[in-house]
């Protein structure tokens, strides 16, 4: 599937909502409690460390992420994505993999 959004499952919408608003709170909603996030060679395990991440790299980079193609497969959501934001070489294009459990991300890798 590529760029049907409407497909794409809800709470991964809404933590990519969230993360381009700058909402922290409302990106960190989207996952489970228990939760990981993997970027840039870091494990970010649980809620608040998600939220936490969130907020920093809000502040620092102030990315937002615009999606350009999405796969689906059970459980699994694969997205090719713009990131544009105040860092360098921007924009950049990153794989995003969401793993979904329950209605919510149990997992994020970003690469």
């Amino acid at each position: 599937m590529t760029n049907e959004t409407k497909h794409i499952p809800t709470a991964v919408t809404a933590y990519l909502d969230a993360a381009n608003r700058f909402d922290a709170a409302g990106a960190g909603a989207c996952f489970t409690p228990n939760a990981v996030v993997r970027d840039e060679h870091k494990d970010y395990i649980g809620s608040p460390a998600i939220e936490r991440w969130v907020s920093q790299t809000s502040l620092e980079y102030r990315p937002r992420v615009t999606e350009t193609s999405t796969q689906m497969k059970a459980n699994t959501v694969r997205m090719a994505v713009r990131v544009t934001g105040d860092f360098p070489g921007s924009p950049v294009a990153l794989d995003y993999e969401f793993r979904l459990q329950d209605g919510k991300i149990a997992q994020l890798d970003i690469r």
